[in-house]
C-alpha cells in the first residue's frame, strides 16, 4: 500500500473510533511495505521527499502505539469523577469541549430512553455543552430513539424530514446545525440511516453515550461519525443522570441493561445487547442522592429488571441461583451466583421510608416468593406489578418463546394476589402475532376478562429484522386483521379495567401529588400506590403532621383522597388531608 493511501485511510477512519487504531498501525508500517527501498532514487525531488518522510516518520515514532489503543479499548465501570480520559490522538482537549454549544434533546419510546437521555445529557454537560428547550436556538439536536415497532421508527423518519428544513436554513450560518440519532434505532439500522439521510451527522448506540463528545467533535469538522458498538459490561454505573425536569417528584434509576430472554418477536437483545447489571453499591448511592434532593419516588429500570444479578463482588459469586416462578422456564442456562433482585429491592427500600419504590419492566418468570413477600411487607414498595402476558394462547406463547403456558401465567396471577392483597396488575399484549388464529385471539380476550388488569399496553404485531420470528416464522396476519383484533382487545381491556378500578370508589387512597391536571387548572393530579392517575380539586386541607395548619397540596406531597368515581384509566375524588407515607401506613 502506498503511504498516501494509508494517510487517506486514516482520515476516513477518524470518525469511526476503534478503526482509527488500524490506520495508525498502517501508517507506521506502510513505508516498509511500499516496495520502494530508501535508496531507490537520489534525485533532489526524491531527497526532499525522503526528508519530509523522515520527519513524518520521526513524529509517528513518538505517537501512539497499538498498545495505546488496547489500553483504551474499554472504559472502566467505576472511576473517580475527577479523572478525565485522555483525548484520542487526532483530537485535542479543546476540540472535545462543547464550548457552550446548545443541545436540544428529544426522547421517544420507553422509560429506559428517558433514563438514557439523562445519562447522555450528564456526559455532555461535563464536556461543556449547554441544554436548551428552544429548538430554534439549538446547535445540536439529538433524538433518543425507539425501534420496538415500525411505527416508532417511522415517527423518527418523519421528524428528520421536519428537521431537514431547519438545518438547511442554518447551512450558511457560522455554527451549522448538527443532528444526531441515539439509542435503539441507531443500533438497529446503523449505516442505513447515514446513507438514507445525509443530514444526520452522528449515530450513537445505547452503549456509546460516553463517546458523544468525540462524535460531535468529529462531526464539527464536516464528517459523519458513528459508534454503534454493543458492550458486555457498560452500565454507566459511574454516571449520575441529570434530571431533565428540575421540578420532578420522581426519577428513573437504571439497574441493568440488555436482555437474554430472546423472545421470538423482540428486537431488544439486538439493540441493547446482553444482560448486565450495575453494582448494588452504585445503585444505592444514586438513590440516596435522589432522596437528598427531595424526590419521593424512584422506579428501578431494566429490560428484564427482576432478573438483576450483580456479580461485581466476588464473595457473592457462589450464591445459590434464584428459583423461577412455578411452571416457568428460561431460554438460557440458569445463572449462578451474584446479588439478586430481592436483595437490591430490600436495600433500596431501606434508604428512605418516605420514598416510594417501583420497578419495570419485569418478566413473569422472575417472581420468586422472596420478592413477593418483600413487596407485601415494605410499606414504601408499591403494591403494583407489571406482568407482561403478550398472549392468552399457550400455542402462541410457545411460538413467542415466552417460557410459560396460559395456565402457568394464571396460576402466578392467583399466587401474586394471595401474596399481596390489593395488588394492582398491568400487562402487555400483542395482537396478530405470526400464525395467530381467531381461536388464539379469543383466548387472549378471555385472559383479559379473567384477570381484569388495572392498566394495559396493547399493540399490533410489528415484525422486526434480526429477530427469531423474522428468520423462522411468517408474518401472515393481514394488517386489517391485526388492527381489528387490537381494537377488540382494547375494548375488552377498558371494560374490565373500569370494573377493576371501580373497586376503589368509596376507598381512601394515598396519592403522591405530581402537579396541576392537564385538563383543568383548578384540579391537581397524582398517582396512587397502584400507579393509577388520580384527579382531585386543588383545595385547602388539614396537615396531619402539623395540627391546626391548613395547606394546599404541592408537588411531592402525600395526600389522602377519597375516590368518588373511576374509569379505565383515571380515578377522581376529593382531598382529605396532607400526610406522610408512614402515617398512612399507621392509618391503614
Amino acid at each position: 500500500m502506498h503511504p498516501l493511501q494509508c494517510v487517506l485511510r486514516m482520515q476516513r477512519c477518524q470518525s469511526w473510533g476503534p478503526l482509527a487504531s488500524v490506520s495508525w498501525v498502517l501508517l507506521r508500517t506502510c513505508r516498509a511495505h511500499s516496495g520502494l527501498p530508501s535508496t531507490a532514487c537520489s534525485s533532489p525531488e526524491r531527497q526532499q521527499e525522503d526528508g519530509v518522510w523522515k520527519d513524518f516518520s520521526s513524529r509517528l515514532a513518538t505517537g501512539p502505539t497499538f498498545q495505546h489503543f488496547l489500553r483504551h479499548a474499554s472504559v472502566p465501570q467505576e472511576k473517580p469523577s475527577s479523572e478525565v480520559d485522555d483525548p484520542p490522538p487526532y483530537l485535542t482537549v479543546d476540540e472535545l469541549s462543547g464550548r457552550q454549544r446548545k443541545v436540544y434533546l428529544e426522547t421517544y419510546g420507553c422509560q429506559m430512553n428517558v433514563n438514557d437521555t439523562e445519562i447522555a445529557w450528564s456526559i455532555l454537560q461535563k464536556s461543556g455543552y449547554l441544554r436548551t428547550s428552544n429548538l430554534q436556538e439549538a446547535d445540536v439536536i439529538l433524538l433518543v430513539t425507539c425501534s420496538i415497532r415500525e411505527k416508532a421508527e417511522q415517527t423518527i423518519w418523519n421528524r428528520l424530514q421536519q428537521l431537514k428544513v431547519l438545518k438547511s436554513k442554518r447551512l450558511r450560518s457560522r455554527v451549522p446545525l448538527k443532528i444526531g440519532i441515539l439509542g435503539c434505532m441507531a443500533e438497529r439500522l446503523k449505516e442505513e440511516i447515514l446513507n438514507r439521510e445525509k443530514m444526520v451527522d452522528i449515530l450513537a448506540g445505547p452503549d456509546a453515550y460516553r463517546d458523544l463528545p468525540r462524535l460531535l467533535a468529529v462531526a464539527k469538522s464536516g464528517q459523519q461519525a458513528a459508534n454503534v458498538l454493543l458492550s458486555l459490561d457498560e452500565t454507566y454505573a459511574d454516571v449520575m443522570p441529570v434530571q431533565m425536569s428540575p421540578s420532578a417528584t420522581s426519577a428513573f434509576v437504571s439497574i441493568m441493561r440488555g436482555c437474554d430472554n430472546m423472545c421470538s418477536y423482540c428486537i431488544v437483545p439486538f439493540t441493547r445487547g446482553r444482560e448486565r447489571s450495575r453494582p448494588v453499591a452504585s445503585i444505592l448511592e444514586e438513590v440516596r442522592k435522589l432522596s437528598e434532593q427531595g424526590l419521593k419516588e424512584v422506579t428501578l429500570l431494566g429490560q428484564n429488571v427482576n432478573s438483576f444479578r450483580d456479580t461485581s463482588e466476588v464473595q457473592f459469586n457462589n450464591a445459590v441461583s434464584t428459583n423461577l416462578s412455578r411452571g416457568f422456564s428460561s431460554n438460557y442456562k440458569t445463572k449462578q451466583g451474584g446479588l439478586r433482585f430481592a436483595h437490591l429491592l430490600d436495600q433500596v427500600s431501606r434508604i428512605d421510608p418516605e420514598m416510594r419504590i417501583r420497578f419495570t419492566s419485569p418478566h413473569p418468570k422472575d417472581f420468586p416468593d422472596e420478592v413477593l413477600q418483600l413487596i407485601h411487607e415494605r410499606d414504601n414498595i408499591c403494591k403494583q406489578i407489571h406482568l407482561p402476558a403478550q398472549s392468552g394462547s399457550s400455542r402462541v406463547l410457545e411460538a413467542m418463546r415466552r417460557g410459560y403456558s396460559r395456565e402457568a401465567y394464571v396460576e402466578l396471577v392467583h399466587h401474586i394476589r394471595e401474596s399481596i392483597p390489593g395488588v394492582s396488575l398491568s400487562s402487555d399484549f400483542i395482537a396478530g402475532f405470526c400464525g395467530e388464529t381467531e381461536e388464539d385471539h379469543f383466548q387472549t380476550v378471555s385472559l383479559l376478562q379473567e384477570v381484569q388488569y388495572n392498566m394495559g399496553f396493547l399493540f399490533a404485531y410489528s415484525m422486526r429484522q434480526k429477530t427469531r420470528a423474522y428468520h423462522r416464522l411468517k408474518d401472515d396476519i393481514p394488517e386489517e386483521v391485526k388492527l381489528r383484533r387490537l381494537e377488540e382487545l382494547i375494548t375488552v381491556f377498558r371494560e374490565e379495567a373500569t370494573k377493576a378500578n371501580k373497586a376503589f370508589v368509596g376507598c381512601t387512597q394515598l396519592v403522591l401529588v405530581e402537579g396541576l391536571s392537564k385538563r383543568s387548572a383548578t384540579d391537581l393530579c397524582g398517582r396512587n400506590d397502584g400507579n393509577l392517575k388520580v384527579i382531585f380539586p386543588d383545595a385547602e386541607m388539614e396537615d396531619v403532621t402539623n395540627s391546626g395548619l391548613r395547606v394546599r397540596a404541592q408537588p411531592g406531597d402525600y395526600v389522602l383522597v377519597k375516590i368518588t368515581s373511576a374509569s379505565s384509566q383515571t380515578l377522581k375524588g376529593h382531598v382529605l388531608c396532607r400526610t406522610t407515607l408512614k402515617d398512612f401506613s399507621t392509618y391503614c
